[in-house]
């Protein structure tokens, strides 16, 4: 059997690294923040409706700035419920639409799906399996000002525009503790796997 799995977090606990550690495994990975990017760009599907929301203050030499936008948002939530629901239902046909694609393709695979908002958007329903991968919040901190070059203020609103990761914790039937070193991490990602192997082939 097809089994998908909906993979998510919060900020920088991880989601992405096991995510790709899943892909070397032999999963079939589909990136919502990867269609994200497409779509908002100059001739993307999204980019007028957000360019008409939010203004021509968002732009750098005709595309949109996604650091301006994140800062124009994450500074006040109806603003980002407003992004949201211009970019989640094509974001989401999309993703269902791959995975069919997949579906038809191969009789047995895993497909990771790599989402932010799995459980806030509502795709956690669309899923065989719910997966979050959790950090202690210094780490996640750590990370976003280390990797991504936010503040930690920049980084405190972001997470708090999410749910809680415990409410996404009690909701995930597999969780990877992403907190201690990576090859750790890459240990539980085979046991994991494993599972989900075992899982395909009943």
């Amino acid at each position: 059997m097809t089994i998908v799995v909906g993979l998510t977090g919060s900020l920088s606990t991880g989601k992405s690294t096991v995510a790709s550690m899943l892909e070397e495994k032999g999963a079939k990975r589909l990136d919502a923040d990867a269609i994200v990017h497409r779509i908002i760009r100059r001739q993307g599907i999204c980019f007028q409706s957000i360019v008409d929301e939010f203004g021509q203050d968002i732009l750098n030499r005709g595309d949109i700035d996604r650091r301006k936008l994140a800062a124009l948002v994450f500074k006040d939530f109806k603003k980002l419920d407003k992004l949201t629901s211009i970019i989640h239902p094509v974001v989401k046909q999309e993703l269902r639409e791959k995975v069919q694609g997949y579906k038809k393709r191969f009789k047995r695979a895993v497909i990771v799906i790599d989402v932010p908002l799995l459980f806030e958007s509502g795709l956690n329903r669309d899923v065989d399996v719910t997966m979050v991968v959790k950090a202690r919040r210094k780490e996640q901190l750590a990370r976003a000002t280390g990797d991504l070059g936010l503040t930690t203020a920049e980084a405190r609103r972001r997470i708090q525009a999410q749910w809680p990761l415990t409410k996404k914790i009690r909701m995930a039937d597999i969780i990877i503790d992403n907190s201690g070193t990576r090859e750790q991490t890459k240990k539980e990602v085979e046991r994991i796997w494993q599972k989900l192997r075992r899982m395909i082939k009943r």
